[in-house]
């Protein structure tokens, strides 16, 4: 196939064996919605889980272009297990950017242990959920939407505010008195992510399972956050094109007919069939190198722990955000486009391949690209880094 894992990587290589497992009902699956609890056993059963957890916490310490690329494997035919696999990240390593010592031995070397997966309900732009103090620590009412992963979570990240305004984070189990997990997503695309509401019913947090303080400042280090989101995003868009250009290849090679005009008896003699899947590979192909250099940037900010520079976190925003550009735009195009060379039979809900396009789409609008090049043109003009928050 034309684009190629690199197997010699022994997290990859089980990464390729699951999405080829994933593959078998990912059309029915996606048709289903609901909960990928089958798929998500396999995942926790792979240690892929832990794989990012530093080695001082029992983990594999895996790299983010490691991580990252496994988040693009998956989308090759899952978007909704890639997205989950990623996201599953994000609760983790806010507790290694802003928890205590003893927090991220608890629950870091917990987590590793017991095989959780993780997921959050903390959505910053919905300030939906609020909490009052208690004798030991918080009761929380109110909800939070895209809930990503709630539904198959071990462990959920959650956000509340107080009566000040603040938002405060905590990490509870899942299956606490209180959690309310109201399975509605109902999105065109990324059907399995339980992307939804939960609700919180006079649900009791304990002080110590505050993660941080409002009162913290927010550092380049721990400000890490939302680009690891929005690295997770830019690989699902990768994974994506390339996935769809894998099983358009294939359908077009086995199932396509040549146009009464083409004048040729073989779709795939067609000069115009050619050039289009050329245009559509090297497009697909470019997003991906920008993706790996992006994930290389991330490594480096990140290797460098707290001494992380604000100039460091910029230089690494800025590729990421180049990359999550030119991803959107390519995971848009090459699955929307790949349908005219494919032909008219190849648009049934039975093939599933619009699956990819609803996947891409769903996601950018929660990353409107106008932004981010916004974003990259001001730092191309001024010298100026984006300003660590929410999506930059």
């Amino acid at each position: 196939m034309p684009f190629q894992t690199d197997a010699d990587d022994t997290l990859l290589a089980k990464a390729i064996e699951l999405r080829q497992a994933f593959h078998r009902d990912a059309v029915e699956r996606d048709k289903a919605g609901g909960r990928p609890v089958d798929q998500i056993r396999l995942l926790k059963e792979s240690g892929l889980a832990s794989a990012q957890i530093p080695r001082d916490y029992g983990g594999r310490g895996a790299s983010w272009l490691t991580i990252l690329r496994i988040v693009r494997e998956f989308a090759r035919t899952d978007g909704s297990l890639a997205h989950l696999f990623g996201y599953h990240h994000l609760p983790l390593n806010h507790i290694l950017f802003r928890g205590s010592t003893a927090q991220r031995q608890r629950w870091l070397t917990g987590s590793v242990a017991g095989n959780w997966f993780w997921s959050n309900s903390g959505n910053a732009l919905s300030k939906t959920s609020s909490g009052e103090r208690s004798a030991t620590g918080w009761i929380i009412n109110g909800s939070r939407p895209f809930s990503s992963g709630s539904h198959v979570a071990d462990y959920i990240q959650i956000s509340w505010e107080n009566a000040d305004g603040a938002r405060l984070t905590a990490a509870v189990p899942a299956d606490r008195d209180g959690i309310v997990i109201e399975n509605d997503w109902d999105g065109i695309g990324q059907r399995q992510t339980g992307s939804g509401t939960v609700r919180f019913v006079n649900l009791e947090i304990d002080d110590d399972e505050l993660i941080g303080s409002p009162d913290l400042p927010l550092t380049p280090f721990s400000s890490l956050t939302s680009l690891l989101q929005q690295s997770v995003l830019l690989n699902v868009f990768v994974g994506s094109a390339q996935g769809i250009l894998d099983e358009g290849r294939n359908y077009t090679t086995t199932s396509s007919r040549p146009w009464i005009y083409s004048g040729v008896e073989r779709h795939i003699d067609d000069p115009w069939i050619k050039r289009q899947y050329g245009d559509l590979f090297v497009r697909a192909l470019a997003a991906s190198e920008l993706a790996d250099k992006a994930a290389r940037s991330l490594d480096a900010a990140y290797g460098e722990g707290p001494l992380l520079t604000a100039a460091g976190r910029g230089a690494a925003a800025i590729d990421i955000a180049t990359a999550n550009v030119y991803a959107g735009d390519v995971g848009l195009a090459v699955s929307s486009e790949v349908f005219e060379v494919m032909g008219a039979r190849s648009a049934t809900t039975e093939n599933g391949f619009n699956r990819f396009w609803r996947n891409v789409r769903t996601h950018t609008l929660h990353n409107p690209a106008e932004y981010k090049k916004r974003t990259v043109g001001t730092w191309l003009l001024t010298g100026e880094f984006p300003v660590p928050a929410i999506y930059r």
